[in-house]
């Protein structure tokens, strides 16, 4: 459950990014905003069903290079589980609050696509966010923190025609490399 919890967003950001053409850019949409909204389902069921013992969630080897290991797993505890449901859910209700605001928007033209690539940088985001959270190991965290500086320049530079979007884009992306 907590890998699915975790890589829905990532499986929306995909399906939105790459293959919106071939389901269409309303699908591409619906497909990301469903898989958000499964995946605040399943942090609030996780959640729910917490029993309080910190657990470590494997998932794949990252790194094994001698004595050099290192795993990529998920690590669950209160704090955890607290935390998958604010990111889960407030990413869900902006999900759908988007359509709405996309539907308009005067910065594009009619027939310009440009709403299924704003919802694959939200769920590249909401990944990115729940891979800082649940990150078992400090490669986890140097790797969901850029995840998250990377999708945060897009989705401010998002309306790249403007050049106050594309500046403070570009001002975030160095704030978060030097703090």
């Amino acid at each position: 459950m907590a890998t699915t919890l975790l890589f829905a967003p990532l499986v929306g950001a995909i399906i939105c990014g790459l293959f919106w053409r071939v389901i269409g850019e309303k699908a591409g949409m619906i497909v990301a905003t469903g898989l958000l909204f499964l995946s605040a389902a399943l942090s609030w069921i996780t959640f729910l069903t917490f029993d309080g013992h910190a657990q470590s969630i494997h998932i794949l080897d990252f790194i094994n290079s001698g004595t050099l290991v290192g795993d990529w797993g998920v690590r669950l505890d209160r704090l955890t589980t607290v935390m998958l449901i604010v990111v889960t859910t407030v990413s869900a209700l902006v999900h759908l609050y988007s359509f709405g605001y996309m539907a308009h928007d005067d910065n594009w033209t009619h027939d310009e696509s440009y709403r299924a690539r704003f919802f694959a940088y939200l769920s590249l985001f909401t990944f990115a966010m729940l891979m800082l959270v649940t990150a078992d190991n400090l490669v986890q965290i140097f790797f969901g923190w850029e995840g998250v500086g990377l999708a945060s320049y897009l989705l401010i530079g998002f309306y790249w025609k403007k050049p106050s979007a594309s500046a403070a884009a570009m001002k975030a992306f160095i704030v978060n490399r030097v703090g």
